[in-house]
């Protein structure tokens, strides 16, 4: 009989009872970017599933749009709750994903980055072209917050909880599928895609599947952004926003399902303290991103797994040592 490993489940308690308790030791606008911060973290760690079959994509911010339209529509036209406008949403996200795929299967590299980003940039059109239903350039306005009871998500605390009860849910899946065989798979088109087709893995199928179900996980993002806001806009979903995602992927590393959310976390910070610098950004983000490529290619992925190579040799070196005396 095995013994099951508690490290794991000990590192998810702490991380839940942290996280239950900042919203008491934080101001209110504090608050505020924890719960930006947990619908980034869904979007991140959604775009590392196609990333790590190398289909690096310029549209998966167009796609956490598609679950925030798609939530406007439903709650306004409608009136569902948010406990289905989210996942009716992601349903919507993924069956939208799939349609995209189905013509970028045919591109490798480049070709999909750039094919991505036009039918990326077709949808976003879409969506200023007509004011009827999407309400044109400026968007869509007065999307409810929803609530529970008496509980009103306009409040920051209530809003708080509900996202992170829903990150740790999308988190916790998409761990699940990365540790599985079908993650496993996914990595292996990346490492040798020519070798994972001789042994019959059918290739255009898994990357579709990973393509999709980045899109089911960013239209939950979305879903989950549109409703804090109250409102949705076009420029929230553009090649801008796209370029701040990939630079989270770059610094943190998709060697691992952590790297994204270090990388993440650092450039939180960074976009924080920043602030008051708001010409320099460009300028901090742009060096910040050429320093990784340069010195840290694999991201802080990389560094941390050099770190702990160094330790162990240490450790092992100091072994032999003692071994020898």
């Amino acid at each position: 009989m095995s013994i099951p490993n508690w490290k794991p489940l000990f590192l998810l308690a702490v991380v839940i009872a942290v996280g239950c308790a900042i919203p008491f030791m934080v101001r209110a606008y504090t608050i505020e970017i924890f719960i930006l911060f947990m619908i980034n973290l869904i979007l991140v760690c959604s775009y590392r599933i196609p990333a790590t079959t190398g289909d690096w994509s310029l549209s998966h911010v167009v796609l956490m749009g598609v679950g925030a339209y798609t939530t406007a529509l439903l709650s306004k036209w409608f009136d569902l709750t948010i406990f289905l406008t989210v996942p009716l949403s992601a349903v919507v996200a993924g069956i939208v994903g799939f349609i995209m795929v189905t013509p970028l299967i045919r591109t490798r590299g480049f070709g999909f980055f750039i094919a991505s980003f036009a039918l990326g940039e077709l949808i976003r059109l879409i969506w200023i072209k007509f004011r009827y239903p999407f309400g044109g350039p400026r968007g869509m306005i007065g999307i409810p917050n929803g609530e529970l009871g008496s509980i009103d998500f306009f409040e920051p605390m209530p809003y708080y909880y509900f996202v992170m009860a829903v990150a740790l849910i999308c988190l916790i899946i998409m761990y699940r599928i990365d540790q599985s065989r079908i993650g496993k798979t996914f990595t292996a088109l990346y490492t040798d895609e020519g070798l994972a087709e001789s042994v019959g893995i059918d290739v255009p199928r898994y990357r579709a599947l990973a393509f999709g179900l980045g899109a089911f996980f960013a239209g939950i993002a979305g879903a989950l952004l549109a409703h804090r806001l109250g409102a949705v806009d076009p420029k929230n979903f553009d090649v801008t926003t796209m370029v701040y995602l990939i630079i989270w992927i770059v610094v943190g590393g998709t060697t691992t399902f952590w790297g994204p959310i270090m990388g993440l976390i650092l450039m939180t910070f960074i976009f924080e303290w920043s602030r008051p610098l708001l010409e320099w950004r460009p300028l901090l983000f742009g060096g910040t991103l050429i320093f990784f490529l340069v010195f840290l290619p694999g991201g802080l992925d990389d560094l941390f797994f050099k770190i702990r190579n160094k330790i162990m040799a240490r450790k092992s070196g100091a072994g032999v040592s003692d071994v020898a005396s």
